[in-house]
């Protein structure tokens, strides 16, 4: 494990300078600067108290999951069928209903629609890359054709209907996973 870098990533996403997060922990920006290079390590002490100014501590600090996996290529895409919605979900990201978003390829067929969701919490995104389709939300029905993007509050029924005789595909995105 790489503290230095770690150190200066949580104190990028505190939107803090070394200079700030040297007062809050009672240190020199210079010493900051060379434990974020790795020039020198704190002490057990000295960690636990950037970290409390990072709004973290020891276990926390060490125990952060890292994403083994970054990119994922056609072998990790799980798909289902439906014949009776006319619908083709393809799971782009393995397991991503464990992570905070979901992001799924919906192909429909002519005719074709995605199952019906009813409200809850989250927001969801979507891109149109192929064909017309009908987004119903709530009681909208809102055309969208390629080229096209929707982002709404996932907090009113809805789902997605292929009214053409092309087949349509919908990049599709959950927060949190519902798919």
């Amino acid at each position: 494990m790489d503290i230095g870098e770690k150190i200066k990533r949580l104190r990028i996403l505190n939107e803090l300078t070394q200079e700030e997060l040297a007062q809050r922990s009672d240190l020199t920006k210079g010493f900051i600067s060379k434990i974020e290079r790795n020039i020198t390590s704190p002490s057990i002490a000295t960690l636990m108290d950037i970290l409390e100014a990072l709004g973290t501590d020891v276990k926390k600090f060490f125990n952060e999951e890292v994403q083994d996996k970054i990119v994922f290529t056609r072998e990790d895409i799980y798909e289902s069928s439906n014949e009776d919605l006319k619908n083709t979900v393809h799971w782009l990201i393995p397991n991503a209903q464990k992570n905070a978003m979901e992001p799924i390829l919906l192909e429909l067929d002519p005719n074709g629609s995605s199952n019906i969701e009813e409200p809850h919490k989250g927001e969801e995104f979507g891109f149109v890359l192929k064909g017309v389709i009908y987004l119903y939300l709530g009681k909208k029905k809102i055309k969208l054709k390629k080229g096209e993007s929707f982002y709404f509050m996932s907090n009113q029924r809805h789902y997605i209907e292929n009214p053409g005789n092309r087949k349509a595909e919908i990049l599709w995105v959950a927060t949190p996973p519902s798919f």
